[in-house]
């Protein structure tokens, strides 16, 4: 089936009466993410935490994100102390590409496929977006739910437009990334599941085997600018976020 491979199975089952601690495959390849985004970062690094004067490779592909995200950061929050919310959208927006390129790889795990997870990391940011709109404005804070000159009759009505509107933002960036790489996947097993299929045929079944093949390769192309473009939009609702957070609208 296309859809087994976002099961979550347990490699090490560990239990504790109901409380499930086991160390599945969704654990394992969120471990190996932390682990080769570390091991990438202080491999650029020097011994006294300085980066290469001439870099290589890996370094001028990390300064091209760097500057592209710092860019986003300043262009769409308004304000002053914008570039204090760099470290937050660079290290999202890095995890969440991460989490969708390892996906890609054979025999891997994509954790965004799971409505959870992505639920989990927006309703995370959505929580401290509010704090900080808590802490900065105090009650001004309900303003975001009546837009500026609107009378005593619409209020009742745009109020709870606005409410709900308001507090579904997390719901919608969460399965806005998890149907865009729940179904990407999916396309590429199926594909490559009636490839494998015809291989087993005989005769000019069997010669056909390379159609579908051959369509797995543009298609893999294409989820790769998914997985990038997916992690590049979730970057900037935050930041949209976070400019009607800091400026009220």
């Amino acid at each position: 089936s296309p859809l087994e491979q976002f099961q979550v199975l347990p490699i090490v089952p560990i239990t504790f009466g109901f409380i499930d601690l086991s160390l599945t495959n969704e654990v394992v390849i969120l471990f190996l993410v932390f682990f080769l985004l570390g091991t990438l970062l202080f491999s650029l690094l020097y011994k006294d935490g300085t980066l290469s004067l001439i870099p290589n490779r890996w370094q001028a592909m990390l300064e091209m994100i760097y500057k592209a995200i710092l860019s986003l950061v300043v262009d769409n929050i308004r304000n002053d102390t914008a570039e204090r919310f760099f470290p937050l959208v660079f290290s999202v927006f890095f995890f969440i590409l991460s989490l969708n390129v390892i996906g890609l790889v054979p025999y891997s795990f994509t954790i965004t496929s799971h409505l959870i997870v992505t639920l989990a990391i927006a309703l995370s940011i959505f929580i401290g977006i509010n704090i900080i709109c808590v802490r900065r404005h105090g009650m001004k804070f309900f303003s975001l739910f009546l837009p500026p000159g609107t009378g005593v009759a619409f209020a009742f009505l745009l109020v709870p437009i606005e409410f709900i509107s308001y507090f579904f933002k997390p719901v919608s960036l969460s399965i806005r990334l998890f149907a865009n790489m729940m179904a990407g996947h999916t396309l590429l097993k199926v594909i490559a599941g009636f490839g494998f299929v015809l291989m087993g045929k005989a005769g000019i079944l069997f010669f056909m085997h390379y159609i579908p093949l051959l369509i797995l390769i543009p298609l893999f192309g294409l989820e790769l600018a998914v997985a990038l473009i997916q992690a590049f939009v979730f970057s900037i609702l935050i930041c949209i976020y976070l400019n009607d957070a800091i400026n009220l609208h």
